[in-house]
């Protein structure tokens, strides 16, 4: 069995050789592997070891800005080829004893109702997360990796940068290409690397909770070699990470790669795909069991009447549920976070027109022992 290991006591950008934060397909392979063979991945938290367990949030403001998502990778899987399928199957996922979630001004779902900063730490022991700023509160593991894709080809990196300047033109969010912070800092890779930010085509941030040991992940390969990353692996969120974060931690994947040929040109696959042969997680959490949930519809605060608009059907959901938490006696910052970690957000209909509704489930497990 192959290892990377990596150094979590030093950043990405003082260890360059075993990872980076953009994608682009000239960043070269830290390691070859041949189709079944197992993979072990050591990898750093989405803030690049930034956030400690003695960070305040006063610190936050001090970092680095544009060094999200660092990943280790590139893996060049022998015999993969453009027009392949690439199988990654996520053998083992397991926790740093250490995680947080945070939000931060112009981040998160619901921005404009939270514009400061907040900061919760978690403690990861015993299948459970727990953490002083949310007494009464245990999160149950539910490891994952948050971002892992494949390097894009040229021609996707050229439209996926047009398309994405084309959004912003019309005053849409994308990040665009940054070199600061960038690793690897070389050009041109630093000035034309795509951010990491939003998932694409080839994968990446897709942040899909049922992504947990077991799962299977699959995706168009686009250059020689296929050349995956991972990173950003969360030990627990809710449907939606409506914060901006989730428990946000430090992760060792053991993976394995099976390569279908010419499996994406023949069935015109041009977007990931992910199956799991069992339970993502345990029954009862999966389901879950016991839980409170809250709806959403397209109705303004004013009373206006929207039509078929989820996003705000969601918005309405997620507000009903923090309202229902600060019943409970947790702050509105608390009740956010937990909607983040715990909370799933669930398309009810598409099709009651005008009123399409989005659910937002609680699992009541979580609180108290």
């Amino acid at each position: 069995m192959k290892v990377v290991k990596i150094d979590r006591s030093k950043r990405l950008k003082q260890e360059p050789h075993t990872g980076h934060n953009r994608w682009h397909p000239d960043i070269p392979p830290i390691i070859e592997i041949g189709p079944g063979d197992e993979l072990v991945l050591e990898t750093r938290d989405a803030r690049d070891g930034q956030i400690r367990p003695e960070t305040t949030v006063s610190d936050l403001a001090k970092q680095d800005a544009k060094s999200g998502h660092p990943l280790t990778g590139p893996v060049y899987v022998k015999g993969a080829q453009p027009g392949d399928l690439l199988e990654i199957e996520y053998l083992e996922i397991v926790a740093q004893p250490h995680g947080w979630t945070r939000f931060h001004p112009g981040s998160g779902f619901l921005r404009d109702l939270f514009p400061g900063s907040f900061l919760v730490h978690w403690h990861m022991k015993d299948g459970w997360a727990t953490s002083p700023e949310i007494p009464g509160v245990r999160i149950p593991d539910g490891s994952f990796m948050g971002t892992a894709g494949l390097a894009p080809s040229r021609a996707q990196l050229q439209e996926w940068s047009r398309r994405e300047a084309d959004l912003r033109s019309r005053g849409g969010f994308a990040s665009p290409p940054d070199p600061r912070d960038a690793v690897p800092a070389n050009e041109p890779i630093a000035s034309e690397g795509l951010r990491t930010l939003p998932p694409r085509e080839n994968g990446g941030n897709i942040d899909a909770k049922q992504l947990t040991r077991g799962s299977r992940l699959m995706i168009p390969v686009s250059v020689p070699g296929a050349l995956y990353s991972t990173g950003d692996a969360h030990y627990a969120q809710g449907d939606g990470e409506v914060c901006v974060s989730a428990i946000e931690m430090g992760a060792t994947a053991t993976v394995r790669f099976r390569v279908h040929r010419g499996e994406a040109a023949r069935r015109n696959i041009r977007w990931p795909r992910f199956a799991h042969p069992g339970y993502f997680t345990a029954p009862e959490w999966a389901a879950p069991q016991n839980f409170i949930a809250t709806t959403g519809m397209p109705v303004r605060e004013d009373g206006t009447q929207e039509g078929e608009d989820l996003t705000l059907a969601a918005r309405n959901a997620l507000i009903h549920m923090i309202d229902l938490l600060q019943e409970r006696g947790f702050t509105r910052e608390q009740a956010y976070v937990i909607c983040s970690v715990a909370v799933d957000l669930r398309i009810s209909n598409v099709v009651d027109l005008p009123n399409v509704t989005v659910s937002a489930f609680l699992p009541e497990a979580i609180f108290g022992r």
